[in-house]
């Protein structure tokens, strides 16, 4: 997922640190099948610094500033460190946060970079991987300018440092508040030191997140001296920017150690303070780093897998570290945070808030995996979508530091409640949500607290023509095609939750809008496409078309959205004219020459088998369409072609954006033998299980097991499927089979059967 370039992008200063939380001993050391490094090559956009599940604090080494590549702040093949910096999104298309950049320095020390499209800043040092260690929680690596040895670990709310310096009298640290990821604007910025160990500051800067605000409070455990710098600098270019940047001096001895203990907050100096010392009151680095792995322990022990392959149980356990990431707690260690409103609100640690809702990518896997494996954290997920509606006036697209940012399409909070409500999790406000849900359909542009250049995007006229004329016109709304597809898609959700509530009006609404994915469909080039405002196709034509974010589609062509209509399969089926003209067209899919056209192709069109693009999210559901219409060995062997090709053990071992959690998410599900297709129907398509064995450890210690017989590289087709001993003669099952434990067995060969072949559409 690409960021929409209509944005000025923000930086979300610190959001991000961590408790410390025990797991029991006795939970084995899933942390060491783990490897960060996955999806830090490639586009995968991932980081390796040190995190807990879901922290508000992630610091992280930066190894460049400019360009896609520098999304997390960190590419693998950089071979110089910019410093460590304590924000960071996992995954996005997009570029954000790299708050307050903490460096090491050994001699006297330079600060002031003045080339603007310099990747390395002044002060930067050379590194090595063979000296570089990444795990969950921890973050190690020898900065060889320096000859200083750098180690980061996390609690939710807190970071802390720890450096072995060499013998210097000319030691110290910069602390670069000025600097962000993607040089954002600094609107305001002010740094202050209270005493000879401790180092507070603020700022405020404006990028994708327009009103990003980020507090830090820092404490040292050896005295310093200091130099402030404060005023400004003539760029190469003759532009003038603001500095802000304490620059730090101190003796240290031969392998002496400093550490230092960082909080951030979003909502202010005293808010940072009390997150990092009430999670790290003490100076015991690796005791926050024991406490960080146990935490990540036991997050990963919700699922155990059985396998030979080394290779494939790092990949998932790698997937699963991944979808932990985000989104991110908001609410500070003494309850207060930041609402969409940009006010500061007293909640509690009970119920805390949460931010970074990637909704376009999660919609689809993470939050149906997080239904199954921890359903009571995505209620919180869901409570804060809630609260996020009632304090900006509708519920976000793509939140990032409680800031509507308008990236992205559709209004896919509501699947990821009606999901969650459908499956029986409802510690929720349900008519609330539903008001909610109901608002963010309509169109209607007041009452939301959001810059003036997001609320076009938060709130299109696409929505307007969808409600009005009954689709939305090509030449007045771009991605028009996308948008109504996605629509329709969310409209089916708000009608079943309609039918929940009581309000058949609404349900005869919406029901009649999602069947609007209709008047895309022509049926003689057989793909969807653009309809203007006089009723008449878009020319000219071509499937394979693509300008990023500027024509009909969304990061995709006509050969990658034609097939987004996951509640109503068997409508699109019969649109296409019947199972084998459906089965043809899908099978061409796969086999159509993969070259895109255009001078400005999406970028995030990647991972190509023919035309299906597994590097990006809108194509995930379709290789489960086979189970639809009596193939579901086609979806067997696709499934297990995308494992081979996609993922991988190594940096670039992802074929897109990692997302927030989507990408890895897909893989979980998929390599345990199954997926969502449509969130909002608690049903699940079966595929090619990857593993010998995959346990669910269900949150009431029930457990749900998928045993694989004749599993083996070759044998990728199913021969016969039990639920509970019971014959299983559909590829389908549902929530509720997993919820209440049990066993599912499947048995595998090395050609395709028969099995599964003789079902009616779910």
């Amino acid at each position: 997922m690409n960021l929409k370039t209509f944005l000025i992008v923000g930086c979300l200063g610190g959001l991000f640190t961590l408790n410390s939380c025990t797991a029991p001993t006795n939970v084995k050391d899933y942390s060491s099948y783990v490897n960060p490094f996955i999806g830090t090559g490639g586009h995968g956009h991932t980081f390796p610094g040190a995190v807990v599940p879901h922290g508000m604090i992630q610091p992280s080494p930066d190894t460049r500033i400019d360009g896609w590549d520098a999304c997390s702040g960190y590419y693998h093949t950089d071979s110089t460190i910019n410093g460590f910096s304590h924000t960071h999104v996992s995954g996005t298309g997009c570029c954000d946060y790299g708050d307050v950049l903490l460096m090491p320095t050994v001699g006297k020390q330079q600060y002031l970079t003045t080339d603007p499209q310099s990747q390395t800043l002044v002060y930067a040092s050379s590194f090595s991987h063979e000296n570089e260690v990444a795990e969950p929680g921890y973050y190690s690596v020898f900065l060889d300018t320096y000859q200083v040895k750098a180690e980061i670990s996390a609690t939710k709310r807190g970071a802390i440092h720890r450096y072995t310096f060499p013998e210097s009298s000319e030691s110290g640290f910069i602390i670069d508040l000025d600097y962000s990821l993607q040089r954002q604007t600094n609107s305001a910025m002010e740094i202050e030191v209270i005493s000879d160990t401790e180092i507070c500051g603020h700022k405020k800067t404006t990028y994708w997140a327009f009103d990003q605000y980020i507090n830090f409070y820092a404490k040292f455990s050896k005295p310093f001296s200091y130099t402030l710098v404060t005023d400004s600098v003539t760029m190469d270019n003759g532009k003038r920017l603001p500095v802000c940047k304490a620059l730090l001096h101190f003796d240290t001895k031969k392998n002496e150690q400093v550490l230092v203990k960082v909080g951030v907050s979003a909502v202010d100096i005293a808010g940072a303070r009390k997150n990092v010392e009430s999670e790290i009151p003490a100076w015991d680095f690796d005791k926050v780093r024991k406490d960080a792995r146990a935490a990540w322990n036991q997050y990963l022990s919700k699922i155990d897998i059985t396998t030979s392959d080394e290779d494939d149980k790092t990949i998932f356990y790698s997937a699963l570290y991944h979808t932990a990431i985000s989104p991110n707690l908001f609410t500070d260690a003494d309850g207060r945070y930041l609402g969409m409103d940009l006010e500061v609100h007293q909640g509690d640690t009970i119920n805390p808030l949460y931010t970074v809702f990637s909704l376009w990518d999660t919609f689809r896997a993470l939050h149906p995996l997080m239904t199954i494996i921890d359903p009571d954290l995505n209620n919180q997920f869901i409570n804060s979508l809630i609260k996020k509606h009632q304090e900006g006036g509708i519920y976000p697209m793509w939140d990032l530091a409680s800031n509507y940012t308008g990236t992205m399409i559709g209004y896919h909070a509501v699947p990821v409640i009606v999901d969650a409500y459908m499956k029986g999790y409802r510690n929720f406000d349900a008519h609330e949500a539903y008001k909610a849900s109901l608002r963010a359909a309509e169109y209607d542009t007041t009452s939301i607290k959001c810059p003036d250049l997001v609320l076009p995007h938060l709130m299109p006229k696409a929505k307007y023509y969808k409600n009005a004329i009954g689709y939305i016109p090509c030449d007045r709304e771009n991605e028009s095609v996308a948008k109504a597809l996605e629509y329709a898609y969310d409209d089916w959700c708000i009608s079943i939750f309609a039918e929940a509530m009581n309000d058949f009006e609404s349900k005869a609404k919406y029901e009649r809008f999602a069947k609007a994915y209709e008047f895309y469909f022509d049926k003689s080039t057989r793909f969807m496409r653009g309809l203007d405002s006089k009723g008449e196709w878009r020319t000219p034509f071509n499937p394979r078309a693509s300008t990023h974010r500027s024509d009909d589609y969304c990061e995709g062509t006509a050969w990658q959205w034609t097939w987004f209509v996951p509640h109503d399969v068997e409508g699109l089926v019969n649109l296409m004219g019947g199972e084998e003209a459906f089965v043809q067209k899908l099978d061409s899919l796969f086999t159509a020459d993969s070259s895109l056209e255009g001078e400005t192709t999406s970028s995030d069109i990647s991972g190509l088998i023919g035309q299906y693009a597994h590097g990006n999210e809108p194509s995930h559901h379709v290789i489960h369409l086979y189970n639809y219409v009596n193939r579901p060995w086609r979806t067997q062997e696709l499934v297990d072609s995308v494992y081979r090709s996609q993922y991988a053990n190594n940096v670039d071992g992802l074929s897109g954006n990692e997302d927030c959690g989507q990408m890895s998410a897909w893989y979980i599900l998929n390599s345990m033998g199954f997926y969502q297709v449509c969130p909002g129907k608690p049903v699940y398509s079966i595929g090619r299980p990857a593993f010998d064995k995959a346990v669910i450890n269900l949150p009431d210690e029930k457990t749900f097991s998928i045993v694989v017989k004749n599993n083996s590289k070759s044998n990728k087709y199913i021969e016969s499927v039990s639920m509970n001993g019971k014959p299983l003669d559909t590829p389908f099952f549902g929530h509720q089979d997993i919820v209440a434990g049990g066993i599912m067995e499947i048995k595998m060969t090395d050609h395709p059967t028969q099995w599964g072949s003789n079902n009616s559409s779910q």
